[in-house]
């Protein structure tokens, strides 16, 4: 059969271990370490495909329990898929809608059969089960779609923590015998909370599903993030050579950056965009709170040093009055910044690699970024 996914690596450096790769899918190439900005609901908040494409955008991400609920994966599959409905020509991945089910559902029961939950916007009751994630996935379209799996909170206890961890394994087992489009990549996600045996077992018993690509879940829940580090120290040792690594949810520059250096490529998260929307910029300094009156009259660009279209055009005392007046071109411009800064780490993180000084760069990165919350 053909396939139409590989990773191979390029480049280790010497000083961290950390690589740079090629991870190939239907809609092109993409090179790895990579962020991933998120477009929930079929769009990147407030940015056209045109402008994805000017911050580098590689690949992009979209909601499977947004999608559907709204408009619904048989309408998006009759406009030809994701690819299509929103006119994005270069890969996308689709989350299992599991983490949102958990987390946005107003009532929601989980068994070992799946999830029944009510919607968040209309309270119509509805019931997710991992065969149903894969064909709601199938018709979506994207090129990397994740199996269906059971979230805990940082706070959880280790009994539930084991048992979510089981429940997953035994979902995904049913995702890959359901899974049939050969065109479409099926990543697992190794759960286990903080508990460093429940993440090495299901490491251990994730990696027989794993064929084009494996997924961390579970981490940048609301724990500190030295102990993200510790779980992502327990995973590595584990990490096939030949396959791409997710790390889910993470979307801080620290976090990408100590990510890398833990072995791991792909990155997404909502944060910049969100942040945007509150009148905030992404910087090497740290978070900019460019609302803020100390910018009434500052006529500097965000960053001197970016190329993106907002920083080459407008001043911080026009985006902050843009933000102060609620204009929504405000939080576009913040958006169009905030993804750029952090695909352009990303291309500072891999040109480190290449000159095997990753661990030197991230010596400088500490110099003037100043961490904030994530």
């Amino acid at each position: 059969m053909q396939s139409y996914f590989s990773y191979k690596t390029v480049k280790t450096c010497s000083q961290s271990g950390a690589r740079i790769g090629i991870l190939s899918t239907p809609h092109g190439e993409i090179e790895t370490p990579v962020f991933m900005p998120v477009g929930t609901q079929a769009t990147v908040k407030s940015l056209a495909p045109r402008d994805l494409k000017d911050v580098k955008a590689q690949i992009i991400l979209s909601n499977t329990y947004h999608l559907y609920l709204r408009p619904g994966h048989k309408l998006v599959e009759s406009a030809g898929g994701l690819h299509k409905f929103m006119a994005w020509d270069r890969p996308i991945l689709t989350d299992s809608g599991g983490f949102q089910v958990f987390s946005l559902a107003k009532l929601r029961k989980i068994t070992d059969k799946g999830v029944k939950f009510s919607s968040h916007i209309d309270g119509s009751v509805h019931e997710l089960t991992p065969e149903y994630v894969m064909e709601i996935e199938n018709s979506l379209g994207a090129d990397i779609i994740m199996a269906f799996d059971e979230c805990t909170s940082a706070d959880a206890d280790y009994e539930h923590a084991k048992k979510a961890y089981r429940r997953t394994l035994d979902w995904l087992k049913r995702c890959y015998n359901t899974h049939q489009n050969p065109k479409q990549a099926l990543f697992p996600i190794v759960q286990g909370n903080m508990f460093e045996d429940l993440r090495k077992a299901s490491i251990q018993e994730t990696l027989p599903y794993a064929k084009h690509g494996l997924a961390i879940g579970g981490l940048s829940v609301g724990e500190p993030a030295d102990v993200m580090y510790k779980m992502l120290d327990v995973l590595q040792p584990y990490y096939p050579q030949d396959l791409p690594r997710y790390l889910m949810g993470v979307g801080s520059a620290d976090y990408i950056l100590e990510g890398a250096i833990r072995g791991i490529d792909m990155f997404d998260c909502v944060l910049p965009t969100r942040v945007a929307r509150n009148g905030t910029a992404m910087t090497q300094n740290g978070r900019l709170t460019v609302r803020n009156n100390e910018f009434k009259q500052d006529f500097l660009p965000i960053e001197q040093d970016c190329d993106c279209y907002t920083c080459q055009n407008f001043s911080r005392a026009y985006i902050r009055h843009l933000v102060n007046v609620d204009e929504i071109l405000g939080g576009k411009l913040l958006s169009i910044h905030n993804i750029r800064y952090l695909t352009r780490l990303t291309e500072q993180i891999k040109q480190a690699i290449r000159n095997d000084r990753l661990l030197d760069f991230r010596t400088e990165f500490y110099k003037k970024y100043k961490n904030t919350t994530n």
